[in-house]
């Protein structure tokens, strides 16, 4: 980047909202508890433990007199009945232990108020500590209902240490939970325009930053230069690296970078970038205003990493009417 571009970077992250599910949670995992069996049966027992039901990635949210929306939890003795899929997922500063149970369905709420959100709809109205123990409850629970057995042997492996490993009981294998490492980035030119592509399964004027996963044997810059690449035939040179967002969809950890072209020639791949643009501020601006481009919206990075460049927060839907 230019050190105009270092400039306004600079400028736009004191305003740019922070990226979802990544604020502290408050929330100690305590992973050293979870091989102490005793130590989990008191935790579980405390009358002020808390536990939520995860089911297909959502879990049940309540709005709150004062404005708020906050994860519906009960007490563990008023919780579902599971001994198998119950995660500790670990204890805030007064002490307070919180469990997920994974069931095939979210319980029913005899006032009616509670309704079901995964964690899209969610991760942007909850408090740090709730989003933290649902981005958490729904990354175990994408892993356990997809890795159930062995890829040793092939034999059914059974949930320890509070549903943070499965170990086959036939050759001893133990698996861990899983993260696949994601790139996302904001490629810039030397004329400082953002390159911005379009899906082929998005909706007509929906961009964003282009976004891949990192491959076997491969670093992240790499990785960032590859994907650009194959995906809109524009070479990388500089790498820069952001931060970071975990991205349970299903058990991705996305890394944002801003990234430098050296070519500014755009040869989309056709399957899964559908059009490619360059951007110049003004230009992204008039197509906002116009609706021929989209605002992006939603709990992604993307939307931090081009408001690095934009220099102020992006426009919200429904703003520019």
């Amino acid at each position: 980047m230019s050190t105009d571009s270092y400039a306004t970077a600079s400028r736009a992250a004191d305003l740019a909202a922070p990226i979802s599910l990544t604020a502290p949670s408050g929330i100690d995992r305590e992973a050293h508890h979870r091989l102490d069996e005793a130590w989990l049966a008191a935790a579980w027992s405390h009358p002020t433990t808390r536990v939520f039901v995860v089911s297909g990635g959502q879990a049940l949210i309540d709005d709150t007199p004062d404005g708020r929306t906050e994860l519906v939890m009960t007490p563990s003795f008023e919780a579902p009945v599971t001994e198998t899929h119950r995660y500790f997922l670990g204890t805030d500063a007064d002490g307070v232990r919180y469990f997920a149970l994974q069931k095939d369905a979210l319980p029913g709420r005899m006032d009616q108020s509670a309704r079901p959100a995964g964690l899209r709809e969610a991760g942007l109205l909850l408090s740090p500590r709730d989003a933290g123990l649902l981005v958490h409850a729904v990354a175990l629970e994408n892993w356990q209902r997809m890795h159930r057995f062995c890829s040793r042997c092939g034999e059914r492996t059974v949930i320890a240490a509070a549903g943070h490993i499965r170990r086959c009981p036939a050759c001893g294998a133990e698996h861990y939970p899983r993260t696949d490492p994601a790139v996302i980035m904001l490629v810039t030119d030397d004329e400082d325009r953002a390159l911005l592509g379009r899906q082929v399964h998005w909706p007509e004027g929906r961009f964003s930053t282009l976004a891949g996963f990192v491959e076997p044997g491969e670093s992240i810059e790499q990785s960032v230069r590859r994907e650009v690449f194959e995906e809109a035939g524009v070479t990388v040179g500089d790498v820069e690296y952001i931060a970071s967002q975990p991205w349970p969809f299903p058990s991705s950890l996305m890394l944002g970078f801003m990234a430098r072209a050296t070519s500014a020639e755009i040869d989309v791949d056709g399957e899964e970038i559908h059009e490619a643009r360059w951007f110049s501020r003004e230009e992204l601006r008039a197509a906002f205003e116009s609706g021929e481009v989209l605002p992006p919206y939603g709990i992604s990075i993307a939307a931090r990493l081009l408001e690095l460049w934009y220099g102020k927060p992006l426009p919200k839907p429904g703003e520019l009417t």
